[in-house]
């Protein structure tokens, strides 16, 4: 039992912050385990990036693909992102009982296998199938990554370390398609997929030298209904999105079925969880403005950006002509801004507050987005690339933020759930956008082209209509006789992706009302300790964490209530060991940096301290 200080000092501090400190040799060692878990979110990301620019090599016939309809291509990406988004949560919950070194191993093995058999498939239904089991590995990648870095660092290095998680997206998005390219352009389709093997391999080795296992120490009985109802939800939610992308009608009862049924068991879910004495999450951090602003805010990115990326894809290869190759090179500032901002982030939050860093963020997002209603077949490529930058350097100014947010409104012992919360939204998000914008387009597309049609025989006009790509590749079938069809192609999809990209825009904006009116501003140095009611509320995003928007306490200074250099704080023992249920060695009650013996983040002076 914790003695009287611990047990004043942890009511003080906010969730994320309690528990006892990083073992010394977990804390040494934690730049190299943030490697291994950079080097298996790259993998996960990279795979779908890489997948994008080989759908018409799989396409075409035998040797060069496997015949593969747009049907059976689109189920390729969808099957994989059915299984993942249905599994996240889940995934989370799992680590935080099981241990989330364990969870990762046995996701990166999975995705490693399921990789393996791709690549050899010999059929479209092969590859559906062996999409899905990669699916399943990355569910249990992705949460366990950020979930591991939540217990390898301390309070005060977490916004810097989710920053550099942050930016390796960015590299990913970059590597993607141009690995894709060069791959497609020297081997066979299914090297997209094997590329994956041997860095899985150096990845395991990586994880079992390296990473430390944790789990909560008390995770309570587990809540099987709570996560049988998650997985269903989320499951008919996503397939119902998935199919009204396909259909480009969100009416049809095929659509509205699963949405709806979704959505039904979703609202189970919750009155499941308010109601349950050991439920799977905590769904009164949904009450909390700010930690629901941080989800929204990045679900309302992502269904903009990815409905972009979605039809900047067709822009880029069938308006302007530019190969797979080309295509990934010229996607490179956004990757590179992304990689360049997003770990300095924190510095900017710290100064302006998360308020008006994401907000300016969104802004920036949002002005990115509407550019591409401007953009036609003879766009400069400069402007493309400011364009493509400023999407990334918003992005990095949103990301690091929000994601800072929502692990630190939860104990560490959660870290599970937050990961698998921040990325249930984000893919469900990403899988709207692409969906809806994906259906606007589409319906836009068609509505621009059918006054073109009339010269095509009936048995293919149909057909010439779904796409700028079907129109093409009819108008090739035909010969001479198609050729005027080309020219209206280009112009009815540049309509069309003029449309999509205003309604992404407006998409942005949405987001950018969302964390300007509920995030937290900039709390003033000296006045985020102060406990009780009248705070953000214990673990609230913002509520004095370092570098978590508040505007708190940054490495290297003493707030009030925090220890200095070689200073035992509230309820630490002079020799820096952490006791049983005692609070982090040094935590104040802004939630501020937890080694209180350590003067900065980087400080090897405090390893003495720490000793």
């Amino acid at each position: 039992m914790s003695q009287p200080s611990s047990a004043s000092a942890a009511s003080a501090a906010p969730p994320g912050a309690s528990g006892p400190r990083v073992p010394e040799a977990v804390h040494r060692r934690r730049w190299a385990v943030l490697g291994v878990l950079m080097l298996s979110l790259l993998i996960v990301v990279l795979d779908n990036s890489i997948l994008n620019v080989a759908v018409k090599t799989i396409a075409a016939p035998a040797p060069t693909g496997i015949g593969a309809t747009q049907s059976e291509l689109e189920w390729a990406i969808n099957s994989y992102t059915l299984v993942f988004a249905g599994l996240l949560f889940t995934s989370g919950l799992l680590g935080d009982r099981l241990g989330r070194k364990k969870v990762l191993l046995f996701g990166i093995t999975v995705f490693g296998i399921g990789s393996a058999l791709a690549a050899l498939s010999g059929s479209p239904g092969e590859l559906i199938a062996f999409r899905a089991v990669m699916g399943l590995g990355a569910a249990f990648v992705m949460p366990a990554t950020l979930a591991v870095l939540m217990n390898v660092f301390e309070r005060d290095e977490q916004p810097k370390a989710i920053g550099i998680w942050a930016g390796s997206v960015g590299l990913a998005i970059a590597i993607g398609p141009i690995t894709g390219g060069i791959l497609l352009e020297h081997f066979w389709w299914g090297s997209i997929f094997l590329i994956n093997v041997p860095v899985v391999l150096v990845a395991l080795a990586l994880m079992m030298w390296l990473v430390p296992d944790s789990r909560d120490p008390r995770p309570g009985r587990i809540d099987i209904p709570g996560v049988l109802l998650s997985v269903v939800g989320l499951v008919l939610l996503v397939y119902g999105i998935i199919r009204g992308g396909e259909l480009a009608d969100f009416t049809d009862v095929t659509v509205l079925a699963p949405v709806l049924g979704g959505l039904a068991v979703l609202v189970l879910f919750v009155l499941h969880e308010r109601r349950s004495d050991h439920p799977a999450i905590d769904m009164t951090y949904f009450k909390r403005p700010a930690f629901s602003a941080a989800v929204a805010a990045i679900a309302l990115v992502f269904f903009a950006l990815m409905g972009v990326t979605f039809f900047s894809a067709f822009y880029l290869q069938s308006v302007r002509g530019y190969s797979a190759l080309q295509s990934g090179l010229l996607i490179l500032p956004l990757a590179v801004a992304q990689m360049v901002f997003a770990p300095r982030a924190r510095l900017v939050v710290e100064r302006f507050g998360a308020k008006a860093v994401c907000t300016a963020g969104m802004l920036l997002v949002a002005l990115g987005l509407a550019a591409f209603a401007f953009f036609d077949a003879s766009t400069p490529v400069w402007a493309m690339e400011i364009v493509f930058f400023v999407q990334g350097a918003g992005m990095a100014h949103i990301m690091p933020p929000v994601t800072v947010a929502i692990m630190q409104a939860l104990p560490r012992e959660k870290a599970g759930s937050g990961s698998a919360i921040n990325n249930t939204f984000r893919q469900v998000g990403g899988a709207l956008g692409v969906a809806v914008l994906g259906s606007l387009l589409s319906s836009t597309y068609r509505g621009e082209i059918e006054g073109h049609l009339g010269g095509v025989p009936e048995a293919l006009r149909a057909t010439a209509g779904e796409s700028v790509e079907a129109t093409l590749a009819v108008a090739e079938k035909l010969g001479p006789a198609g050729r005027d069809l080309v020219a209206p192609a280009y112009d009815a999809f540049l309509d069309a992706m003029h449309v999509t990209a205003l309604a992404s825009a407006v998409i942005g904006l949405i987001g950018a009302a969302v964390v300007a009116l509920f995030l937290p501003g900039r709390t003033p140095t000296g006045t985020a300790g102060a406990p009780g009611p009248g705070a953000a509320g214990p673990g609230a995003p913002g509520s004095g964490a370092a570098g978590s928007g508040s505007g708190g306490t940054s490495p290297g200074e003493a707030s009030p209530g925090k220890a200095g250099p070689g200073e035992a704080g509230p309820g630490e023992a002079a020799s820096g060991e952490a006791r049983p249920g005692a609070v982090a060695a040094g935590t104040g009650p802004d939630g501020g940096a937890p080694r209180g013996s350590v003067p900065g983040p980087a400080s090897e002076a405090g390893e003495s301290a720490r000793r």
